[in-house]
């Protein structure tokens, strides 16, 4: 024999003995360390189940909290044993309970053969560690960690900050480097012996007690005390997310385990029946011989990882809802928003939709009810046209109304007379187009039979709304694709502006505008802004409308415009 085992088990001890049996029937020695917390009957039914091993022992229990020392003291214990029974083995591989072999342990046995004086366990100095999560590399070897980072995490934290405050720092062991890595490793019988009979380590120990997650450090600082050979990698595959927390591997990861090369994995989920059918009890002898090689699948968890931090495009998931700005884009894609054209033409929403082929809302923040593209009352994915739901959460309407909607550019009207709380969403969001004609929301006004002290009010309210609007659309902040046209310039010659709308929202049409929306009749309009300004009302977003003289468009010019660079 050449390889022997120790398990650290605390769950899923029936699967946890069925890879002992696995190994221990194909000559392979292996030492159990159960977590004491395990309660003594489940203890002693998985004893009763590997009675029929002579190859099989089990080490005194330590309670194995994570980030505690007694998971390093449970190795200890059980190595400890693994070299005392069994003289013939060479290599010692740590793995867990929820570990499982994934090539036949003949080409473990002859990969360790020719490298008899080879230690594989991920050592790495403190400076160069990427992969530590939570701001404790250096410190966790300058500090003391009394209290349970699980159980007592306020205990913990304030702990943490008292030392920092005082000071206080640790002097770590003359003569060692603090060194970080994966728990999971495979040392040579002069190694790990080295280590367990060395005449400092009661000191050392005593100083690792306090070490903040021992079992990613002790070993892999006292490796480097031993060894001439380190091999700073592992020959387990074990994975992690962005939290620090390890990827349960499941049934549909198959051939993924299988393209990794890797001897052995964690963590398996106990109920994956066909990974534990295959790797234990498949046939092995169509598997090539290969170097371990993780990197391989590296770029699949990469992705993982990435959609599970961002997620797609303008879909929030339940994980990051409560963070502000952690979406990956806030719409899931490009809509239009027009604001004072339903005011200048007639009609705007359905000359839109027909020239456009869009689906073309209304006021879909309007006071009073969400004003659909057609009068809808429900619309896609059962958004209800009520306002106090909308209200509720504006912006989650809007980005499940984009949602909802993938394939179909939607287009909706915005103005001073509704709900603002959209206003810097809208703003900040790359997919919108935001077409301002400002001033426009003064028609309605013209139009109206109010009496003019009332127009005045009204207008004095809108005006100072708009203005705060657009200075949110001019921010540097801003992301959105805005185009804004005084009233007077557009009214002026109306064509150009509008096809261009168009052709950015049907970018291949390239069509020529033949039909226009009918405009507003502004005959008075100059008059009644002057009168405005006589009742001490100053309109200034409108443009300038010379008294007297009635606003009338210009014949648009023929052919197409240029950019001239």
């Amino acid at each position: 024999m050449s390889v022997g085992f120790v398990m650290l088990c605390h769950t899923a001890l029936e699967r946890a003995a069925e890879v002992a049996r696995h190994w221990v029937e194909r000559d392979c020695p292996v030492v159990i360390h159960v977590d004491k917390r395990v309660a003594k009957p489940v203890y002693d039914t998985l004893v009763t189940s590997l009675s029929d091993l002579g190859n099989v022992r089990f080490s005194g229990r330590y309670a194995c909290e994570w980030g505690t020392w007694g998971i390093v003291a449970a190795t200890q214990a059980a190595s400890t044993i693994l070299l005392r029974e069994f003289p013939e083995v060479r290599h010692v591989f740590l793995a867990s309970g929820s570990c499982l072999p994934l090539r036949p342990v003949e080409d473990l046995k002859a990969y360790l053969q020719s490298r008899p004086r080879v230690d594989f366990i991920e050592s790495v100095t403190t400076e160069d560690v990427g992969w530590t999560v939570g701001g404790l590399n250096l410190e966790r070897f300058t500090l003391r960690f009394p209290f349970s980072w699980r159980r007592q995490r306020r205990l913990f934290d304030s702990y943490v900050r008292v030392q920092r405050r005082l000071g206080i720092r640790r002097r770590v062991p003359a003569g060692l480097v603090p060194h970080l890595g994966s728990q999971w490793w495979c040392l040579t019988r002069q190694t790990l012996s080295a280590i367990l009979e060395s005449p400092d380590r009661e000191a050392v120990d005593r100083y690792f007690r306090r070490v903040w997650i021992p079992d990613e450090s002790y070993f892999q600082t006292m490796v480097r005390q031993f060894s001439a050979n380190v091999e700073s990698r592992s020959l387990t595959l074990s994975k992690f997310d962005f939290q620090g927390k390890p990827h349960i591997f499941y049934d549909d990861h198959l051939q993924l385990l299988r393209r990794s090369d890797c001897f052995v994995a964690r963590k398996i989920w106990p109920q994956a029946d066909k990974l534990y059918q295959n790797f234990l009890l498949g046939d092995p002898s169509g598997q090539a011989s290969a170097e371990p090689n993780p990197g391989k699948i590296d770029r699949l968890f990469a992705k993982a990882v990435e959609r599970r931090v961002k997620g797609r495009p303008g879909l929030y998931m339940q994980s990051r809802m409560p963070n502000e700005n952690w979406e990956n884009g806030r719409t899931a894609a490009p809509y239009s928003v027009f604001e004072g054209f339903s005011e200048l033409f007639g009609n705007f929403e359905v000359w839109l939709g027909k020239i456009a082929g869009t689906r073309a809302h209304g006021h879909l923040y309007a006071p009073n009810r969400v004003e659909f593209a057609g009068g809808e009352t429900v619309f896609n994915g059962a958004l209800s046209d009520s306002a106090a739901m909308r209200d509720y959460a504006p912006k989650s309407f809007l980005t499940n109304l984009i949602w909802n909607t993938r394939g179909e550019r939607q287009c909706f009207q915005f103005g001073p007379g509704d709900k603002q709380d959209i206003s810097w969403f809208m703003a900040g969001d790359p997919n919108a187009q935001i077409s301002v004609i400002s001033g426009a929301w003064i028609i309605p006004l013209f139009q109206s039979n109010q009496n003019f002290s009332d127009i005045r009010r009204d207008a004095a309210r809108l005006q100072k709304i708009e203005a705060d609007h657009l200075s949110v659309l001019r921010s540097p902040w801003t992301k959105a694709r805005v185009r804004i046209w005084p009233l007077a310039e557009f009214v002026e010659n109306p064509m150009e502006p509008l096809q261009s709308i168009i052709d950015e929202i049907s970018p291949r049409s390239l069509r020529r505008l033949t039909e226009a929306p009918q405009l507003a009749d502004l005959k008075g309009f100059g008059q009644f802004l002057q009168n405005l300004r006589n009742q001490g009302m100053q309109p200034t977003l409108m443009g300038d409308f010379p008294a007297g003289e009635d606003p009338t468009p210009t014949a648009s010019r023929r052919g197409r415009p240029y950019l001239v660079k």
